[in-house]
């Protein structure tokens, strides 16, 4: 069948859709020994040579999961500091899978990855403005001002203004409260941060949901396949 040359790119999880795209027009991509530097050209990857850099691209088929992520792993494919990867937990997998966005080194929760570039660029796109569903738990217990001031939008330690968000109470605990925070921004730390802008320092934090696919009782450490159906969830 044949597929536009940046899709076949993106689904054989080289890049982003866009980023295939650069890759095409900086004359980069050969197919059977021809540069291809326009776009918009399709091929039946299955009857073709397609090669990056003079690579070969092995076309692999699509896969998705979702990884509860434990705390103590890192969301990158490398790590200088020799600290555990993402991507050990799901080594049988035989296609080469890498995380869509990031969850923070202490931060558990739902994590989708993938080899199909162009679908995880549609999550982490802007446009999309895709809910992250998250559990804080929280040092304190937050009055009915600092709630209203997470919901509305909070300045970070940067300066930069949070969107509104989602957020609700629950559980009071001594000391402790857990909350549930729902965004659609991705900044680095940013339920951490936007907490702390609040005075109330982030004990544990877990993301739940991602649209509407829920992390549900999938354990800690484990993934499961998305099929058509769960991935549709996303974008609800």
């Amino acid at each position: 069948m044949e597929e536009r040359l940046q899709k076949i790119l993106a689904q054989a999880g080289l890049a982003s859709r866009r980023a295939a795209e650069a890759m095409i027009l900086a004359g980069r991509v050969t197919v059977d020994g021809q540069t291809v530097s326009t776009l918009g050209c399709k091929f039946d990857p299955a009857k073709v040579r397609i090669c990056v850099d003079g690579r070969e691209i092995a076309a692999e088929k699509p896969v998705y999961l979702l990884l509860n992520k434990p705390r103590g792993y890192i969301t990158t494919l490398a790590d200088p500091q020799g600290r555990r990867l993402v991507t050990e937990l799901v080594r049988e997998i035989p296609e080469r899978v890498f995380p869509v966005g990031r969850l923070d080194y202490d931060t558990e929760g739902a994590l989708i990855l993938t080899n199909d570039g162009a679908f995880a660029h549609s999550i982490l796109h802007p446009s999309k403005a895709i809910p992250r569903t998250y559990e804080a738990l929280v040092s304190g217990q937050p009055n009915r001002e600092n709630l209203r001031l997470l919901a509305r939008g909070v300045e970070l330690d940067d300066g930069w203004r949070t969107s509104p968000a989602k957020v609700r109470v629950l559980r009071l605990m001594p000391g402790r409260c857990l909350m549930e925070l729902v965004i659609h921004e991705g900044k680095k730390r940013q339920v951490r941060r936007m907490c702390q802008a609040v005075g109330h320092r982030v004990l544990r934090l877990k993301r739940t949901a991602y649209g509407g696919l829920r992390l549900g009782d999938l354990p800690s450490g484990c993934w499961t396949a998305l099929g058509p159906e769960e991935l549709r969830l996303i974008f609800l």
